[in-house]
């Protein structure tokens, strides 16, 4: 009954952050990796020609999001949003029209700065500065609209590709995009401000302050945190990335593949609403050095995987970190350093995300072209992920006092 009224008081602001994050699939590698076949023929890419080009336009757009995030400090959401969905939308007629290698470069810029960076930025920022006590949760439904996009946007497209040219589709995710913006206009009509829900104090950090951007990185645990960071969105990239890759390898059928997605984004949704309540119940100190561990498994099944049964199980694996690290991480900036300068410092959170969704693609692409396929690449990539729990875990466990003491 207590979430169905929180649901209830707060469905216009909660559907705000979902309709953000759902809209900035358009910018997402699951979706622009859908066209991979199709833009390297077009183009005569080789995967690490592909991963490389996609590399330097994601780094580019990496490195923009450590300034134009701040801007969610300084403008409100219904202000800020509208104008990214406008970029958004025009980053996807660019890409239907791109005419040569050059301009694919740009194009993956403007996609992965307005989309995966500026968009998800936007909501995740919102959900964690608008609630305190009940953040987690907010974080989980919001990022419901990701999840959302993941389970159904690949099967449709998928399924267009074959009766539609790769640029119409491009034209209709553009139509997407655009039509967000009355929406999202018509539910921030009254938008929410912190001071609506929380003292002066409330949300601060450890030591009771608000951490400024310089302050947390001169933080040891900023610098433990980085490898959390980057690594699931750079190898979680890579995963989709290379899909049309990868089942080449595995000799199974695409469409039979991205028809497993549902699952994984099935889990996601799962674990995202429980580790948002956990969040909200137990604090992310308890729950932060555990969430990379389904990732190991996965990446460990998923390399032996011979069979589409088998790799339901590791994708339901990677769905259930998928699903803990949008409610997690996000709220742990909030919790240990604050939320007044929440903007600036998710911004270059969300730089480092970006960045690490950068390297994936261009690093497994590389490793490709030199003969490792993706499968071969996968226990080193687990390895990632273990080393990456302790050390985060290792951070927690001696910053966890000056949370508790506030």
């Amino acid at each position: 009954m207590r979430f169905a009224s929180f649901l209830r008081d707060n469905a216009a602001w909660l559907a705000a952050g979902f309709l953000l994050t759902f809209s900035s699939s358009y910018g997402q590698t699951f979706f622009i990796s859908l066209f991979a076949g199709e833009l390297r023929a077009t183009f005569g890419l080789s995967n690490g020609q592909w991963g490389g080009l996609y590399t330097l336009a994601t780094t580019a757009s990496a490195i923009v999001m450590v300034w134009a995030g701040t801007l969610t400090d300084r403008y409100r959401v219904r202000a800020l949003g509208q104008w990214v969905l406008i970029g958004l939308a025009l980053a996807c007629v660019a890409m239907a029209a791109v005419p040569s290698i050059f301009a694919l470069g740009l194009v993956i810029f403007a996609l992965r700065f307005t989309g995966q960076g500026m968009t998800s930025h936007i909501a995740v920022v919102a959900m964690a500065r608008w609630f305190s006590a009940s953040r987690g949760k907010a974080l989980a439904i919001a990022r419901l609209g990701y999840t959302s996009g993941e389970a159904f946007l690949p099967m449709i497209f998928v399924g267009l590709l074959a009766v539609q040219p790769w640029r119409v589709l491009w034209v209709v995710a553009a139509f997407g995009a655009l039509i967000a913006i009355p929406v999202l206009l018509a539910l921030l009509r009254r938008e929410r401000v912190p001071s609506e829900m929380s003292g002066g104090d409330a949300a601060a950090g450890m030591g009771g302050r608000h951490w400024t951007r310089g302050e947390v990185l001169r933080h040891r645990l900023f610098w433990l945190a980085v490898p959390l960071m980057i690594g699931p969105p750079a190898f979680g990239t890579a995963l989709f990335f290379h899909q049309v890759h990868m089942v080449e390898v595995k000799g199974w059928d695409l469409i039979s593949y991205v028809a497993l997605f549902p699952l994984f984004s099935g889990v996601s949704f799962i674990f995202m609403l429980l580790s948002g309540l956990a969040v909200d119940r137990f604090g992310t100190a308890r729950l932060i050095p555990w969430i990379l561990l389904p990732y190991v498994a996965g990446f460990l099944l998923l390399a032996q995987a011979q069979s589409l049964g088998t790799a339901a199980i590791a994708l339901a694996l990677f769905g259930m970190t998928n699903g803990s690290m949008g409610t997690v991480p996000p709220a742990f900036w909030a919790e240990f350093f604050g939320t007044r300068h929440l903007g600036a410092i998710k911004a270059m959170v969300a730089a480092l995300m970006v960045f690490g969704s950068a390297i994936g693609p261009g690093l497994t692409g590389a490793l490709i072209d030199l003969g490792f396929d993706f499968p071969s690449q996968m226990t080193a990539i687990a390895v990632y992920f273990a080393v990456a729990a302790g050390m985060i875990g290792f951070g927690v466990a001696g910053a966890r006092g000056d949370i508790s003491a506030n």
